[in-house]
């Protein structure tokens, strides 16, 4: 288990209204985090290279469940992802890459019919008019249950990490539902929350089903 806490950025940055498409069956990503990949598939690399020189932006889709039949060609996706921008990459010199991207925001995505080997999509972007927050008692509920978590897990430093003042919400939210150590589809659950208090609080519900199977175990 890895929770990596990433800053705000005040930058604005421009998405283009349709974005490639990179499904995984095991990867969900979300806003205000970072997620390295390693890309090794042909169509993959030519997606890297193409958005390297256009807008930098992928968007990440899990894939639906019986998706090895069809994985040369273009198995189902859920609807709502993420969508990120290429902050670095790494060209090796076999043509395989190592990228990281920063998660943007949620968004839905409805694909469309194009030339390239890799799947793209139109986006509607989830952004809300406001800067989304928690209340004190959501924020304070969360930080003990998951401190009640990794304690159980001996993992001491994240506690601190997790307490600190300087966590914005959407950080603090966001970078706890992709680090622990749920299953893809209870992060997908989450990531197709509403708005970060429904996800604050379906996070605080899984973290107490994880903490009751582990007091059954123990």
């Amino acid at each position: 288990m890895s929770l990596h806490f990433s800053s705000e950025e005040s930058e604005t940055f421009s998405v283009p209204d349709i974005v490639p498409i990179f499904p995984l069956p095991t990867v969900v990503f979300f806003p205000k985090t970072y997620l390295p990949l390693h890309i090794f598939e042909p169509r993959y690399r030519e997606m890297i290279q193409d958005a390297a020189t256009h807008e930098q932006c992928i968007g990440m889709a899990l894939l639906k469940d019986g998706w090895e039949d069809e994985y040369e060609q273009a198995p189902p996706i859920h609807p709502i992802g993420c969508v990120g921008r290429i902050i670095s990459s790494h060209k090796l010199s076999d043509g395989r890459y190592n990228i990281v991207l920063q998660g943007l925001y949620r968004c839905s995505y409805e694909e469309q019919t194009v030339m390239t080997n890799y799947r793209q999509a139109r986006i509607t972007p989830h952004i809300p008019e406001t800067s989304p927050s928690l209340t004190s008692d959501v924020r304070r509920h969360l930080e003990q249950t998951a401190q009640d978590y990794l304690t159980s897990k001996k993992a001491n430093e994240l506690c601190d990490i997790i307490g600190s003042a300087n966590l914005t919400d959407p950080i603090l939210v966001h970078n706890l539902s992709a680090g622990l150590d749920l299953s893809p589809l209870e992060k997908q659950f989450l990531l197709e929350s509403d708005d970060l208090t429904q996800q604050a609080r379906r996070l605080i519900d899984l973290i107490r089903f994880k903490l009751a199977d582990l007091q059954t175990q123990g």
